[in-house]
């Protein structure tokens, strides 16, 4: 609901039925009111539709089974990030 304010007039002033009916704002009152007056709407819903597909393969089959080899150290350090972010201004 929408209020009017009047902050220029002093405290102990009323306004008079007549002067309360003068008193006009917003788009005014239409010269043919049969026809329809624009009444702006807003929308404040937001959807927002995010897909994040990660797929992440690693083999390490170095000196895997073998028999004549020995002393093979092998070290794999794997890592994956993945972040949806969404900014509603």
């Amino acid at each position: 609901m929408k209020t009017l304010i009047i902050k220029d007039l002093a405290l102990s002033n009323e306004l008079a039925r007549s002067d309360m009916a003068a008193v006009r704002g917003g788009h005014g009152k239409p010269s043919m009111p049969w026809l329809p007056t624009y009444s702006p709407s807003y929308n404040t819903s937001i959807k927002a539709d995010q897909s994040l597909l990660q797929m992440q393969d690693v083999q390490n089959l170095t000196a895997n089974g073998s028999a004549f080899v020995s002393g093979v150290h092998v070290t794999n350090n794997t890592d994956q990030f993945g972040q949806n972010n969404i900014a509603v201004l």
